[in-house]
Order: structure tokens, then sequence, then C-alpha cells
């Protein structure tokens, strides 16, 4: 269908988008009369004044598949973070190619396993019934880390060593300068 520019009401979008949270949702538009199925895409916000500027509708068929993209999120906790680790997401959106009818709100990524170390991808999940998720399989999705203080601390060490400890006396002896050093007169009067 060619492009067509219609105008919404900014309350009437407040109010779709604030009851789906934000989530890829059906939208039944009526135009001249036509009723029209539609998901919204690329909307444009003006957050400083807190309206929207611009929202493309695309056309959808009851029966044909569509392509959008929908967020990922985490559900369960980690034995990683419970045992000191962050979770780091690398991916917060997938693509997924499902009948209109079936888009999900979101995508769930079970992370109740999850270690230190260990790494979610996209192969992990398992999407809901009708949805094909089009992102590479490979691609990471949320891992379990180190935090970043404690990674620089293990970074001093070699892989395999502890690291050496320093007795308070050496360190001490370290830091002060002895008094014969201060006190020792320098031979032939200076430079000169």
């Amino acid at each position: 269908e060619e492009p067509v520019t219609l105008s919404v009401a900014a309350l009437d979008l407040l109010h779709l988008f604030h009851a789906s949270h934000g989530a890829t949702m059906l939208v039944d538009l009526e135009l001249d009369g036509k009723a029209h199925l539609a998901i919204p895409r690329e909307v444009q916000r003006d957050h400083i004044h807190s309206r929207f500027v611009h929202v493309d509708f695309l056309a959808v068929n009851r029966d044909e598949r569509v392509r959008l993209t929908v967020e990922v999120h985490e559900t369960g906790e980690a034995p990683g973070v419970k045992a000191g680790g962050v979770v780091e997401h690398h991916l917060r959106e997938v693509e997924v190619e499902c009948l209109p009818t079936d888009v999900p709100e979101e995508i769930v990524a079970e992370i109740g396993s999850l270690e230190i170390g260990d790494m979610l991808r996209v192969g992990d999940i398992t999407p809901p019934k009708g949805v094909t998720i089009l992102t590479d399989e490979a691609a990471p999705v949320i891992s379990i880390i180190t935090p970043a203080a404690l990674r620089t601390e293990v970074d001093l060490t070699m892989p395999g060593e502890e690291a050496a400890e320093v007795a308070p006396e050496a360190e001490a002896a370290e830091e002060a300068p002895t008094e014969e050093a201060e006190e020792a007169p320098t031979e032939g009067g200076g430079e000169g």
C-alpha cells in the first residue's frame, strides 16, 4: 500500500504506549471509515517536552508473518549474582518473525542457571509458540561477570600464582629513607 500521512492526538498515543508498557502491540487504525491492522514502529519522542514527534505504523495482515524487534527481559536469579557476580547485557532486543497475532510483548531469557563466567546466547532462548528468532544464534545476550573492582585485584597476579605478601617491616623500610642517608655529608663540599 502507498504510505498515508495521518495525525493522531498526542493524548491517544500517550494512553496507547502507556497501556502497553512500551511492548510491541497490534493497533486498529481507522482511516476514512476503513479499519487497518497495524504495528507501531520507529517511535520518535521529544523526551524534554514529553511528547511524541513521529510514529510509523506498519499495516499488516493477520495471516502474513511480520519481522520486527522485541525486547529481551531476563528472569530468574543467577547463582553467579548471588556469588558476587554482575549481570552484563550484550543484546537488549532480538529480531523475530511471526504472525501479527503472535507478536510477543517480550522475549524471556532465563538466567537461573548462570554462574560467574557463564554466557546466555540467542540460541539458548526458547521463543514463544509461533515465534522464530532471526538474530544469530551465537550472539551473546547476557553474561555473568566478575565486578570490575575484583577483576583488577585478580589481574595483578599471573595465572596459577598467588600474590606475594609483603611484611609490614619491609613496607616501612621502603617508604621511609634511612637517617644515615639524610645526615651523610657530601664529599668535596658540593659541586663546583
